[in-house]
């Protein structure tokens, strides 16, 4: 059986929203089943036959496990070859006893010789491939607010498609149910509110990496034109990393949102 999306995902769920599998909706649980982070098992109202008979089709795809973990026997090879106090300055990072720190969303994290990677919080996983491929890869150019979309990106035109609707259209719909999400992802992230940017009516300056930065651009829904949801990138980025490791922090940050937003709901 061919691997599900989320969408398909979706189609099988009891769409009640009842919060039961540890996420805030049906959707979100469709969506972390297709990256592996969640089981259709784990909706108690999921028949464990249709479970049973789904089966791997609604994980990820295991080359894409493969193709990771090559990437970052790769990496880790190439950073143990480099000397890492000299790409500082570079990336706008620090160096100190043995390790560079680089920002990631206002956090510390650290990569030491042999390519770990460390963090003052939750070590996302998510993080460390891009975080590798910039420090071994970056052009270290300073951002000149030249936003661009993914799909005018190098390389991003063939996966433009897959983009908008794995990272900005789950985005959207996210931020429809909790626009109070921005101010907490200002907060927690250290992200600069950018006013009106493409006459959005919120939008947000992010740091995933200190010279890749991302603009969040949301409009909301009027009368019969539904919300929409744009990310925009510095150009760059385009001489600091990859467009597979430009494509993976977005992902990431939809993961980091959704448990913001399941955390944030549970307060409230």
């Amino acid at each position: 059986m061919p691997r599900l999306n989320h969408l398909e995902i979706y189609k099988y769920l009891a769409k009640t929203n009842c919060r039961e599998c540890g996420v805030q909706n049906c959707l979100a649980l469709a969506a972390a089943v297709m990256r592996g982070e969640k089981s259709l098992a784990d909706c108690p109202h999921v028949d464990r036959a249709l479970v049973e008979k789904l089966g791997e089709s609604t994980g990820p795809d295991r080359s894409e496990k493969e193709d990771w973990e090559k990437a970052l026997e790769e990496l880790q090879a190439e950073i143990r070859q480099t000397d890492l106090a000299s790409l500082a300055d570079r990336l706008g990072a620090v160096y100190d006893r043995d390790r560079l720190a680089v920002k990631c969303l206002g956090k510390d994290f650290f990569i030491d010789r042999n390519g770990n990677m460390t963090s003052e919080c939750h070590n996302n996983r998510w993080v460390l491939v891009p975080l590798l491929n910039y420090t071994a890869h970056s052009a270290g150019l300073d951002p000149g607010r030249n936003w661009v979309p993914f799909r005018e990106l190098n390389g991003g035109a063939v996966r433009a498609g897959l983009f908008a609707k794995r990272c900005e259209e789950p985005m959207r719909k996210l931020l429809d149910s909790h626009t109070d999400l921005f101010e907490l992802i200002v907060d927690i992230f250290d992200g600069e509110p950018a006013g009106g940017s493409f006459d959005s009516d919120i939008s947000v300056v992010l740091y995933p990496l200190p010279k890749v930065p991302l603009l969040i651009s949301y409009w909301k829904k009027e009368a019969d034109l539904d919300s929409s949801l744009s990310l925009f990138f510095d150009a760059t980025v385009n001489e600091n990393l990859d467009i597979g490791s430009t494509y993976i922090l977005s992902a990431g940050l939809l993961t980091m949102f959704e448990k913001i937003a399941l955390t944030h709901g549970r307060r409230a």
